[in-house]
């Protein structure tokens, strides 16, 4: 087996849990896909866009201490916890790192589990053309569990499971077809994600552009004492090119010379400031510990009479 990373089969977006027997759901973890490979001689640790992470989580660079294959490529997720819950912002205090010395410190600090989903190669067979139930059955002969490596496991009842992700303020569920083979760079409906997210009102008080049209508005809140704060910018979401042009031509008749944000935003140097009163429906995932909004998107435009009522920080404890 000559150890190249592939790129793993992804999930497609989905609004509802699919229906039928043949369907599982499973937690969707929020921490960075990584598939491990071992050739028989040494193991490597690659992520879904094909950089090598095997320095980063030393604990996992033997695959020989939690599974039973001469070679394997094994896809799952690394996880990190913050008060019980997996946390994005905890993963990627030890998915950046780069000195040995910092790793080092990190493994005890940063604790992380790798949650297996898959196996895509075993004993010198690819195993992409045997369908996932009988992918998950070999899983349970191989794989080793312990304190650090653990399997993820179906839930039948997918609602069910989505409502404990809602309860518990997690990510959301991955459903998946008992009968899908795995496609190597593939992305299918064989394979559903359903994330759970929030929404608000937000102001607008800047803009970045690429060229000459605005591709990102600055987004903010207002406090109880009328001050306006940074929450982080967006530019995705149901926005058309029109829309853009048109965003483009106001901006310019908003200008300000100064932020209008209480705090330093993000991206400042690129930033336009305009005058807050540009009102949008903003989803989201969660914050930020630097409170900011996680893959904020832009849903809707609204003309609003009072943007401080409207865009108050208070609304957070409403949604």
């Amino acid at each position: 087996m000559e150890m190249k990373p592939i790129i793993p089969f992804e999930p497609v977006r989905a609004e509802r849990v699919p229906a039928g027997p043949n369907w599982v759901a499973q937690i969707k973890w929020d921490g960075v896909r990584m598939l491990a490979y071992f050739d028989g001689n040494e193991t490597r640790l690659w992520n879904r866009k094909r950089n090598d992470r095997t320095a980063q989580y030393p604990e996992f660079a033997d695959v020989r201490t939690y599974c039973r294959a001469d070679s394997v490529i094994l896809d799952g997720e690394m996880i990190a916890l913050d008060q019980g819950k997996p946390s994005f912002h905890e993963i990627m205090k030890r998915d950046r790192l780069s000195a040995p010395a910092k790793i080092a410190q990190a493994v005890s600090r940063v604790p992380v589990t790798y949650m297996i989903f898959d196996v895509v190669y075993f004993n010198g067979n690819w195993t992409y053309g045997m369908p996932l139930e009988e992918r998950q059955r070999l899983l349970e002969q191989i794989v080793v569990p312990g304190e650090r490596v653990q399997l993820v496991r179906n839930v039948p009842d997918g609602e069910a499971l989505l409502g404990v992700m809602r309860t518990h303020g997690m990510e959301g569920i991955v459903c998946k077809n008992l009968s899908s083979l795995y496609a190597l760079d593939g992305k299918d409906d064989r394979w559903q994600k359903i994330k759970l997210f929030r929404d608000l009102y937000a102001v607008v008080g800047g803009v970045t552009y690429r060229g000459k049209i605005v591709n990102a508005l600055m987004l903010g809140l207002y406090d109880e004492g009328g001050n306006l704060f940074y929450i982080g910018h967006a530019g995705t979401g149901k926005v058309t090119a029109a829309q853009w042009e048109r965003i483009t031509r106001r901006a310019e008749t908003m200008r300000l010379a100064a932020k209008p944000f209480a705090n330093e935003p993000e991206r400042s140097k690129e930033a336009h400031w305009i005058r807050p009163e540009l009102v949008v429906k903003v989803q989201y995932l969660e914050w930020t510990p630097y409170g900011l909004l996680r893959h904020p998107s832009i849903q809707s435009f609204l003309e609003a009479d009072n943007p401080k009522e409207l865009c108050a920080l208070g609304q957070l404890y409403e949604n």
